[in-house]
């Protein structure tokens, strides 16, 4: 039994170096002929300080190869294993699918803990070192910086936006929290918008379109809808620290830090005093429910790295009896099924970053459907193959 853990755990291992080294491969290949080889070639940045955004970029495309890799290994392995009858003859021996197989389930965790340390930590901080990097030599400038997009903008007086693509001043999915005279506060919501700025003066003219707006008067909370919507920002002040990053380029200890500050950034900004019981109620209540809203796209990110970062365990689980099934030894054809499960994966991950704007859908909840679909399928195609089904 030693022996055959043995070589399974050789096989897999060797099989996910080079399946890593590949994938990484082609990430880095797809991110520096688009970002940096183009400075490079205009002699805009030496070629120390490509070598030096080629390394942070690894850490970044690791978060994507690792859990692929794992996948396209266990398919060839199990797939080359069952094809050359060695596994009929571990059953002959009185030896379960289940037994042969732990070590690689435990190799699968022992991924996962690798890959939630890369996923939480290290390649967020390497995304904007290498943001950082371009940004320094040229690469990163743009007409949005007084309004960046994925993170949430505090240095606007009595207001707290957020916009979810800022594409040249076009913008969609607009959050926008203002602070109105006396202790009334205004939510507005739009699924797209324009911007206008005075870049000098550190001012901007919003234009929201198709506005869903609800304003709290004496502790109640009104609804409203326009269909065009233009808000002036005051001075931005310059005092307001370095520039934090985007929502997507944060790591789990600062995600976790901005969801509690604008969550105090909303409730300091709606005092509760001189209510009834029952409008005090009505506007803890109403408040609540806009905070969640507002915050929805942090929870999503949170969720997404946790989640992500199990990706090494539900591939493998659909991965090993998957390769049984296919029972050939040729390589494209595992690579052509771990493609296809990785687009399945990731499609609901995308469908979970896009619904970020639609909070009643609870989407930091559907960034985990990947997780239990894999992990149930592959334990019942698991179980099924052990049987000899």
């Amino acid at each position: 039994m030693k022996t055959l853990h043995a070589y399974l755990t050789r096989q897999v291992i060797a099989s996910l170096l080079m399946t890593v080294a590949v994938f990484t491969f082609v990430f880095l290949l797809g991110n520096i002929l688009n970002e940096v080889l183009s400075l490079l070639a205009k002699r805009q940045a030496p070629l120390g300080a490509v070598l030096e955004a080629m390394g942070l970029l690894i850490p970044f495309v690791m978060v994507f190869a690792l859990p692929m890799a794992l996948l396209a290994s266990t398919l060839l392995v199990f797939g080359r294993f069952s094809a050359d009858q060695e596994l009929t003859a571990a059953r002959a021996g009185g030896i379960s699918l289940l037994s042969l197989i732990t070590p690689i389930l435990l190799l699968s965790l022992l991924l996962c803990i690798v890959s939630a340390l890369v996923n939480l930590e290290l390649a967020p901080r390497s995304r904007v070192a290498y943001k950082n990097l371009l940004f320094k030599f040229g690469a990163s400038v743009s007409s949005t910086l007084l309004l960046p997009e994925g993170q949430y903008i505090k240095e606007y007086k009595d207001s707290i936006i957020y916009i979810g693509k800022n594409q040249d001043g076009q913008l969609e999915n607009v959050t926008l929290v203002s602070q109105q005279a006396g202790t009334n506060i205004a939510f507005f919501r739009a699924a797209r918008g324009a911007v206008q700025l005075d870049v000098t003066n550190r001012q901007g003219l919003i234009e929201l379109f198709d506005v869903k707006a609800l304003y709290s008067e004496g502790g109640h909370y009104v609804p409203g809808r326009f269909s065009r919507m233009a808000f002036q920002l005051g001075a931005k002040s310059s005092a307001s620290g370095p520039e934090k990053p985007r929502i997507s380029d944060m790591t789990f200890s600062q995600l976790r830090a901005e969801l509690r500050e604008v969550e105090a950034s909303l409730h300091a900004s709606a005092p509760l005093g001189k209510l009834t019981s029952q409008e005090l109620k009505e506007r803890r209540a109403g408040l609540a429910k806009q905070v969640k809203d507002l915050t929805s796209p942090l929870r999503v990110q949170l969720h997404r790295q946790v989640a992500f970062s199990f990706a090494c365990f539900g591939f493998t689980l659909i991965g090993i009896p998957l390769g049984i099934r296919v029972h050939r030894r040729e390589t494209n054809i595992s690579f052509a099924i771990a493609m296809v499960l990785v687009l399945i994966y990731y499609g609901f991950l995308m469908v979970g970053n896009s619904l970020s704007g639609r909070p009643e859908w609870s989407p930091h909840l559907v960034v985990w459907l990947p997780n239990f679909i894999f992990q149930a399928v592959g334990a019942v195609l698991l179980w099924r193959a052990n049987r000899g089904m």
